[in-house]
């Protein structure tokens, strides 16, 4: 995940933006070389963020699509990924929708996609509209800056998978800061970084462990797979979801170079799964997470006790911590992210062999 972040005050005031007002003043002019398809999210200004897992970088690109719609704006494209693959010339069975992005100035959805399969997979950025136009995001002689982790997970082929591809997880623009979440080639593997936007360098990154309560183990090798801000009493957590699924709080602040930070296990929401997606929203004055799995469906998480809850630290059998309920009609959601104040754009199918769909739903 990756994506628009919103911020909360004390979870229980107002909605406000987490956007800064930093503008992308040492971008320079040239040309974008990506390597792989991976996380993308919207920084101030229209910029959009690329990650490139196997190069270990992240890619700023001024896209200048900086016009507000006109009216209200929704989405309901069926076969998406068809009409993907006949605008890059190939079929649905070649691509893969690696991730998408809204534009929270125009509401125009971004992808991230691999044509082909395997690690010689071809990036490609793509902008689609409402009415369902289709174009590529200029990667030639557009202003942009670069950020290069300088510890990323070695690339081991021939495994069954290589640590490389998950140098970079998730990304989001917070505060003036782009947090990055992925593995590292430390001891303690699981790594977050808080960069500084516009980039100017990129540092080892914090270490991150937590309590998994369905394991009863600390873990430091697991990275965080999907993310998003949240503000308590004024002070900026990062809630993330790992794999088989504990969701945890960590400080923005503790994400410090060469640090070991130990995050608060707040729910443990069922093993066996794999977090794709989630957004914080409000909604009739109470703010909550909606998050979308692998094998457990939607989940609306609420956050009414997060400030207070204990951290799970002993081994459970099931789930614990926060409660949440599934939304029954969000069916196959492979990809999330929020559109506006009451509205989420999905990407799902009903069975892995269907088309997918491409459409726009209230919060719920």
């Amino acid at each position: 995940m990756k994506r628009w972040i919103m911020g909360y005050v004390a979870f229980g005031a107002l909605l406000t933006p987490v956007f800064g007002n930093n503008s992308p003043t040492t971008m320079k002019k040239g040309d974008i070389q990506l390597t792989s398809a991976g996380q993308i999210a919207f920084a101030p200004n229209g910029v959009l963020l690329a990650a490139d897992p196997k190069a270990a970088t992240i890619a700023a690109i001024s896209t200048g699509d900086v016009s507000p719609p006109q009216g209200s704006t929704s989405y309901s494209i069926e076969k998406i990924d068809e009409k993907i693959a006949a605008a890059l010339g190939t079929t649905a069975k070649d691509i893969q929708i690696i991730d998408i992005a809204t534009n929270p100035i125009s509401q125009n959805v971004y992808v991230s996609i691999a044509r082909g399969r395997g690690p010689d997979a071809i990036p490609v950025l793509l902008r689609i509209t409402p009415s369902g136009k289709i174009d590529e995001v200029k990667l030639r002689d557009v202003e942009h800056s670069i950020a290069t982790l300088p510890n990323p997970a070695d690339s081991k082929e021939g495994g069954r998978t290589n640590p490389r591809t998950e140098s970079i997880t998730d990304i989001a623009y917070v505060n003036g800061r782009v947090i990055v979440a992925g593995l590292s080639n430390e001891e303690f593997a699981s790594n977050l970084r808080s960069l500084e936007f516009p980039f100017q360098s990129a540092d080892r990154g914090a270490s991150v462990e937590m309590y998994h309560g369905a394991h009863g183990a600390v873990e430091t090798r697991s990275p965080v797979r999907t993310f998003a801000a949240y503000n308590i009493d004024g002070q900026e957590y990062l809630l993330a979801a790992y794999t088989c699924t504990p969701l945890v709080k960590i400080p923005v602040d503790a994400l410090q170079s060469g640090q070991k930070v130990r995050g608060v296990t707040v729910a443990e929401l069922g093993n066996r799964n794999r977090p794709l997606d989630m957004v914080v929203y409000k909604k009739e004055g109470r703010n909550y997470v909606l998050m979308a799995n692998s094998s457990r469906g939607v989940m609306k998480i609420s956050t009414e006790k997060i400030k207070d809850i204990e951290g799970i630290e002993t081994k459970i059998a099931d789930k614990a911590g926060l409660p949440y309920e599934t939304i029954d009609n969000l069916k196959g959601v492979e990809q999330l992210d929020r559109l506006n104040d009451s509205q989420a754009v999905i990407l799902s199918r009903p069975s892995p062999d269907a088309p997918a769909t491409l459409i726009s739903i209230q919060l719920p």
